[in-house]
């Protein structure tokens, strides 16, 4: 996200996004997803990666991938299409074997989690600019979540990762 807290400038604009490309530098994201085997994302980031690089890779490289979403769409491999609770979902997804579960989407998708408590590890990417307006991350009208700091990574692009846990009450 930007340092004043959007996952995407006016008119859903993420060209900014690309401050921080450096070739080589993945920002720790292959050795984060060795371990994940669900994927969980939002409609409209589904789309977005759809519109930038014409397929949908999370679909092969996990074992599970739902897509939130209220709207019908055609059956396609390797996705389910969810319009439910989270909580129903992530009971769902629990049952069965692998619970390694990577909520990936916009700030509805965060708000939603956020709402029923279900968010266990944030992983946030700051991005050194100000777009002063856009989308934010967080929405309003979630309830107070304590977190404790787990670990700070800084790069040489300016990015800053914070990696933040449930603080325990």
């Amino acid at each position: 996200m930007s340092l004043d807290g959007y996952l995407a400038g006016p008119e859903d604009d993420i060209s900014w996004l690309s401050i921080a490309e450096q070739e080589g530098e993945d920002y720790g994201y292959a050795a984060f997803t060795k371990g994940i085997d669900t994927y969980i994302v939002g409609r409209k980031t589904y789309e977005v990666v759809l519109n930038l690089i014409g397929d949908f890779p999370a679909a092969r490289q996990y074992d599970a991938c739902y897509v939130l979403t209220t709207r019908s769409f055609p059956e396609r491999e390797g996705i389910t299409w969810y319009n439910g609770s989270p909580s129903e979902l992530l009971r769902d997804i629990r049952r069965k074997s692998g619970k390694h579960i990577y909520c990936d989407g916009g700030a509805s998708v965060v708000k939603a989690f956020l709402e029923e408590g279900l968010i266990d590890e944030y992983i946030i990417s700051i991005l050194p600019i100000l777009l002063g307006k856009g989308k934010r991350l967080f929405q309003e009208g979630f309830p107070k979540h304590l977190l404790k700091l787990k670990e700070t990574k800084t790069f040489a692009s300016g990015l800053v990762q914070l990696h933040y846990t449930n603080k325990p009450s």
